[in-house]
């Protein structure tokens, strides 16, 4: 097999080049060691835009310059020997703040001279379409700017004009196009900004960050917007928006994430989103992250610096903020995901298990002979129906061609026919599955030329807990495990168990893919507002509640407790959705703003613990107007249990832990001491040679199970690399951008 491409490290970013970023070393002495004078003699420099100095997009970036105390004057300020100080002006909350323009791709050097000292700081450029840390991008890549307006754009970049538009809000609550924004129509609603009553007219910015359309709304403040000053209209809050769905990529995409949306923008909240971060065009966290920390970086630089960012979506929307503000902390927050799932290979698992179950039912034989009640027991969600919308709607995007253009909501032609994959008419033809998304990260078999899979169930006792509990019988249970078969590389059932590949699951846990909460979500304030659609019907029905209690199965394995994250139920219709959403929304907003004022030595998680606002618990809606404080768990227990139960996986129902982070497990020898049913010699005999190697012992780790290498992984800029075979990475010691200063 192939191996991925290896990631490095941005040397701790968030602890190190984060604090480092502004300067902190001397002038080597006549003898050669560092001379290390007091910090509050030294001006400070830092990005504000992105505090990862190494990390900048576009020719331009957001400033800040912090004098020496007592200094007095303005610091005179250099950009690679070019005098930009003019560009710097007194900043709200202290130093000085400039937009510095004209950067240059790769190195550049930022001086800053103020006390009779100079701090430098090294910035490293990167184009802003991309990538920074993604790795090689998917050529080709089909543009799709028109769907927004924009203009006409071309391949690779598919990069276009920048537009600025206005809408308002009406009192009947539709947003209108408004062609002059010092308009007041008759039927303008009222927004509130920090509880100033403002005309609901909103700036809609669109534009192409990342070979991505990005948006951004705002509220409209009465000018054009300005980094040196709040906009009238904005709270100096950013929220931003992730869509759902999982798919292939190698197009631009047709949606965002939603920024015109009223609940956020009525209050002042900025929104922000791009087509990268629709996981329904892109199920790729690495891309997704990058796309959004570029957009981020790009609003700051148009409005100024931002106080807290809040992460917001569902489904695959809260993959994404789950797996960003653990891989990539600092981009988020804070987070509230609804109907949450942990991440995509593990969802994919199930997926998977759905799909060879269904094939199993439907063919004539043993699988007919299961019933209803007995399918559902073995799938383990409360509605057996929930696998039948995994298998329809989901199961394709592991084969090469099912994720070519293929969106929940509406179909996308973006990629034509004749440029996908055929196995007579196009081998070299692009591939679109789920796993394809990520080939650098899980690497390429040379000899398939397919991403390698981490999908695995060998050893895998379809049922068990079925079994144990009289709901199926031993001969049942002989049939589904001896027929039940895996999925080949084009995604097809097969008779043979799936194997996954070494490599695709080193690269999965290394990588932190499947989501560890071991980084970046220990300093993450979590609302998990999980609507219960269990039971609501085809393709709802995939967002199983017991996801959920994944994710805090897995914190909890991190770093023993999960004390950040708040799982909140509430029923899928209108007023409790809205009930939920608003509450959600402001008790982050709170949480944030606590955990912004604590200025005790404690640390950020330490914080953002003891922060947490008063009130804010696990808990569920009873109706609209009554939300119950009270643990809610995985089973259900308590006064929630009876509204909302919780359901399992076809995977845990065959023994795997609730943490579902298992792709591949350990083996051992059938004994027929673990099961509470009789087998008969001729079907003990039966049961080994079904598993000939040996069943899963989930009390292991499962293969491939290591720590994460660490957050904020780089693949690489993408030069001189094709998509899915990188070479080796670059060093860490060219990596990472080395301050100093200057006496």
């Amino acid at each position: 097999m192939g191996r991925p491409r290896r990631p490095h490290l941005f040397a701790a970013l968030g602890a190190v080049v984060g604090a480092v970023a502004a300067v902190t070393a001397g002038l080597p002495g006549p003898a050669g060691p560092l001379l290390r004078p007091d910090s509050s003699t030294l001006p400070v420099i830092s990005t504000v835009a992105n505090p990862h100095p190494q990390l900048i997009s576009g020719s331009r970036t957001l400033v800040r310059v912090e004098a020496p105390s007592g200094s007095g004057d303005r610091p005179r300020i250099t950009l690679n020997g070019r005098t930009v100080s003019g560009a710097f002006r007194p900043g709200p909350d202290g130093g000085w703040l400039g937009l510095v323009t004209g950067l240059r791709p790769g190195i550049n050097t930022l001086a800053a001279w103020a006390g009779g000292r100079t701090a430098l700081l090294r910035i490293t450029d990167h184009p802003i379409s991309g990538p920074v840390f993604s790795g090689p991008q998917q050529h080709p890549y089909f543009c799709e700017t028109p769907a927004f307006g924009l203009a006409p754009s071309a391949q690779p970049d598919c990069s276009a004009p920048t537009t600025v538009g206005y809408r308002y809000r009406t009192a009947a609550g539709t947003f209108k196009v408004l062609a002059d924004p010092r308009s007041r129509p008759a039927d303008l609603a009222e927004a509130s900004v920090d509880g100033r009553p403002v005309p609901y007219v909103v700036r809609l910015e669109t534009g192409t960050v990342d070979r991505a359309v990005y948006q951004t709304a705002v509220l409209y403040g009465g000018g054009d917007p300005s980094p040196f000053r709040r906009d009238a209209g904005w709270n100096g809050k950013l929220v931003y928006t992730f869509g759902g769905g999982c798919n292939g990529g190698y197009h631009q995409g047709d949606t965002t994430g939603g920024v015109l949306d009223d609940q956020l923008l009525s209050q002042g909240f900025a929104v922000a989103s791009s087509t990268l971060n629709v996981l329904d065009q892109n199920c790729d966290i690495p891309l997704s992250a990058e796309a959004a920390m570029m957009v981020k970086e790009h609003f700051v630089d148009v409005y100024g610096p931002v106080r807290h960012t809040i992460g917001w979506g569902g489904s695959g929307g809260a993959i994404q903020q789950y797996d960003i503000a653990d891989a990539y902390p600092g981009i988020l927050d804070g987070i509230v995901p609804s109907i949450s799932f942990t991440d995509p290979l593990s969802v994919a698992t199930t997926v998977a298990d759905c799909r060879l179950l269904d094939a199993f039912y439907a063919r004539a034989g043993e699988g007919s002979s299961f019933g209803a009640a007995q399918r559902r027991a073995v799938s383990g969600f409360t509605d057996e129906d929930s696998c039948r919308s995994w298998d329809a709607f989901f199961a394709d995007r592991l084969t090469p061609t099912g994720s070519c253009n293929r969106q929940l909501i509406a179909p996308d032609s973006a990629i034509p026919a004749s440029a996908q994959w055929n196995a007579v008419t196009a081998p070299g033809g692009l591939k679109c599955s789920l796993t394809q998304q990520l080939a650098n990260q899980l690497g390429t078999d040379p000899a398939t030329g397919f991403a390698n899979s981490p999908l695995d169930n060998t050893g895998v006792q379809y049922g068990l807990e079925a079994l144990n509990r009289g709901l199926i019988t031993v001969r049942q249970f002989l049939a589904l495990n001896r027929d039940i078969g895996g999925l080949d590389p084009l995604g097809r059932p097969t008779p043979r168990r799936s194997v996954a590949s070494a490599a695709a699951l080193d690269a999965a846990y290394r990588d932190d893919l499947v989501t560890s909460g071991s980084l970046g979500l220990a300093d993450t304030p979590v609302i998990d507002q999980r609507e219960d659609l269990d039971r609501s019907g085809v393709l709802n029905d995939i967002h199983t509640t017991q996801w959920s209690f994944a994710m805090r199965a897995r914190l909890r394995q991190a770093d023993g407790g999960s004390a950040d994250q708040v799982v909140i139920e509430n029923r899928p219709v209108p007023d409790q959705a809205a009930a939920a959403g608003a509450y959600a929304l402001h008790a982050m907003d709170q949480w944030l703003a606590a955990v912004e004022a604590d200025g005790s030595h404690r640390t950020r998680a330490q914080k953002v613990t003891a922060d947490r606002p008063s009130g804010l618990a696990d808990g569920c809606y009873l109706d609209a107007s009554h939300r119950v404080a009270a643990p809610v768990t995985d089973p259900a227990t308590g006064p929630c249990a009876a509204l909302y139960p919780v359901g399992a996986t076809p995977r845990q129902v065959a023994g795997g832990p609730l943490a579902a982070d298992t792709l591949k497990c350990r083996l051992r020898p059938v004994d027929f001491s673990g099961y509470r049913v009789t087998f008969s010699a001729g079907q003990r005999a039966e049961l080994r040679s079904v598993f000939p190697s040996g069943v899963c012992d989930f009390r292991l780790p499962g293969i491939g199970r290591q720590p994460p290498l660490g957050a904020w992984l780089s693949y690489g800029d993408g030069a001189g690399a094709t998509f899915g075979h990188a070479p080796a990475p670059v060093p860490l010691d060219r990596q990472t951008v080395r301050p100093s200063v200057q006496g």
